[in-house]
């Protein structure tokens, strides 16, 4: 597998051990599809590490189920890989729906506290924080609070934050940043969503 040479060496003291294994923060936004997606890819490849690790999907509804939650959940739960929790703290937003959801702002609060929590205790290798960027854009949940809690969070802590409007004081801090842009969408000529696609 190819290694890959940094075009910067930074002047920052540490090893080439200790630059390569120091804890990331990355973020998935933009407009196109596939940043949940991505996140849940690299989750998977952490249980593969044997890795612990907590998926806290914001916003969307408790009852809405993901195909990665029950794969993930079947990983985690197989004894083979790392442990998987999934935590849910929507009510039944969407984003075509955000202006009727009023529980969702509670919720969002309530989940980053838990988040909060369980990066001071480092419960997990990996934090899959899905759909997190909303509740930052929205302010829901400062941004700047956000940023100082990651910069500080203890141990190797690896964070994947997505969702569209990914604040630019979270994108400035990340190390890790895609924009997902649309080329096209089978919604754009009348499709919608289909099984084994969007869920």
């Amino acid at each position: 597998m190819p290694q890959g040479q940094p075009s910067v060496v930074p002047d920052d003291g540490l090893t080439t051990r200790q630059r390569r294994n120091r804890p990331l923060v990355v973020v998935h936004t933009g407009v196109g599809k596939g940043k949940s997606t991505a996140a849940f890819g690299l989750a998977l490849r952490a249980w593969n590490q044997g890795w612990p690790i907590g998926v806290f999907q914001f916003v969307k509804s408790a009852k809405w189920k993901v195909g990665e939650e029950n794969a993930l959940r079947v990983l985690g739960a197989s004894g083979q890989g790392g442990s998987v929790d999934w935590h849910k703290m929507g009510e039944g937003w969407s984003w075509v729906q955000r202006d009727a959801q009023l529980d969702n702002e509670e919720k969002a609060r309530e989940g980053w506290e838990q988040v909060k929590r369980d990066l001071a205790a480092e419960t997990y290798k990996l934090y899959v924080l899905d759909e997190f960027a909303y509740p930052m854009h929205w302010g829901w949940v400062d941004t700047d609070e956000v940023v100082d809690v990651l910069r500080h969070r203890p141990g190797t802590q690896h964070v994947v934050i997505t969702g569209r409007n990914a604040p630019e004081r979270l994108v400035g801090f990340a190390d890790l940043v895609t924009d997902m842009s649309k080329v096209k969408h089978p919604m754009d000529v009348g499709q919608k969503g289909q099984r084994g696609i969007e869920w």
